[in-house]
């Protein structure tokens, strides 16, 4: 890597951190910062002039960043408290997740005829999960309903996990439909990726989060080594899973929510971890994105790709949203509000290298295409737009709470989520 580079890096996030908490109540986003460091970093070197994203170090760097987030924002999540009080976020992952990836996948095949079913359905799933992240400046608004802001935070930390293996069954049909595919593939991958992935996932968080729990009971362990044992569950489930046929993203991502749930108190060190290293590695996938993304993505771009990038941040969100809050008697402005906050970042962006990686997959330079300009629209037009319509919807709904059962400020209680 050449020393200019390096700099540039280096200056991104000193620069930002040193106004970091000035900016929270801006328009400017930490994503939208280090995806134009990024691009200008690739017009202003020949480093990336001939640099792949399927790479080793790019591939290391979006496995690792998955591999945390999946199993940080998994064990965040209290399954009890979420049966208990959380309606909304359950409504968004039961019926409006799946919603929305069938309109996806209607869209695509409506305004890419080229595109079978199966790669109408590796785009859709690609471009599901959210990642609240980059509508900070709205769910950190604690003027908000702290009941609309759970329900996306809570939505964004489990939906990439529910929708990797949607991901990874489109991928195979996808695969499968470009050549003579064999049955016992399709039987292979039932039988071993997604059960293995979610079995290994559960008995090492469960087993290890109790090997854990004991050293630090006894005194063996001290805080920093707290913080990263979890982070070593982590790895231990993606790369138990991988070694045994199974899935390693699923197996990280069932690992921390048997760990989250079965030992609470052991989650606090892992949550202030992952506030730190784990937003860096975010960070550097955004980075990343901007300089070997964002280029390809405006070489590539065409109105077709723009117009479903636009349905997809919009309609094909908005409408799945509204029919699963049905009945909740939430004001029309919240949601659209709820469907709008949907930004596509981290998730999205690692999904489009393990596609790039599936060149078997027929179209699948398009597919990327596809996705890679509609996480770019969306990092900065969520990012712009979250600070004003949080102030905006704060005062609605401010006025709005003095009418008797308001739904909107219906005792919820707190969840962290990732910021």
């Amino acid at each position: 890597m050449e020393a200019n580079v390096v700099v540039v890096v280096a200056i991104a996030i000193l620069g930002f951190g040193l106004v970091s908490r000035q900016l929270r109540q801006t328009i400017v986003t930490a994503p939208m910062v280090f995806v134009g460091f990024g691009f200008l970093l690739s017009v202003s070197t020949t480093t990336f002039a001939d640099f792949d994203p399927q790479t080793p170090a790019v591939s290391i760097l979006a496995g690792l960043t998955l591999v945390v987030l999946l199993f940080t924002d998994a064990a965040r999540i209290d399954i009890r408290q979420l049966r208990r009080e959380h309606t909304l976020p359950v409504r968004l992952l039961v019926i409006g997740l799946p919603l929305t990836i069938l309109a996806g996948i209607v869209a695509a095949r409506i305004i890419f005829p080229e595109f079978n079913w199966w790669q109408a359905a590796v785009l859709a799933a690609i471009l599901a999960p959210t990642d609240i992240a980059l509508g900070q400046s709205f769910v950190g608004n604690k003027k908000v309903p702290i009941r609309i802001r759970q329900a996306l935070g809570v939505e964004s930390g489990l939906n990439d996990g529910i929708c990797l293996p949607f991901f990874l069954i489109a991928i195979c049909g996808a695969e499968l439909s470009g050549h003579d595919g064999s049955l016992a593939y399709w039987i292979r991958f039932g039988i071993l990726q997604i059960p293995l992935g979610i079995i290994i996932g559960i008995t090492v968080g469960y087993l290890g989060g109790k090997l854990i729990h004991a050293a630090v009971g006894r005194g063996w362990m001290s805080l920093s080594f707290e913080r990263i044992s979890a982070i070593g569950l982590a790895l231990l489930a993606y790369g138990a899973a991988e070694l045994a046929g199974g899935n390693g993203f699923i197996a990280a991502f069932c690992g921390g929510m048997a760990f989250g749930n079965q030992y609470p108190a052991l989650c606090r060190s892992l949550l202030n971890f992952a506030e730190a290293e784990g937003q860096l590695l975010a960070l550097l996938i955004f980075l990343t994105f901007g300089a070997l993304f964002v280029p390809f993505a405006l070489e590539n771009a065409t109105p077709t790709i723009i117009l479903y990038a636009l349905l997809s941040l919009t309609l094909i969100r908005m409408i799945p949203v509204c029919i699963s809050l049905i009945g909740t008697r939430l004001r029309l402005d919240t949601q659209l509000i709820i469907g709008w906050f949907g930004p596509r970042g981290v998730a999205s962006i690692v999904f489009v290298l393990i596609l790039m990686g599936n060149s078997a997959v027929p179209l699948h330079d398009k597919i990327a295409a596809i996705a890679v300009t509609t996480v770019l629209i969306s990092v900065f037009v969520h990012g712009i737009t979250a600070f004003p319509l949080a102030r905006w919807y704060a005062g609605k709904t401010l006025l709005a709470k003095q009418e008797p059962n308001i739904a909107e400020h219906k005792k919820s209680a707190e969840t962290p989520f990732r910021t």
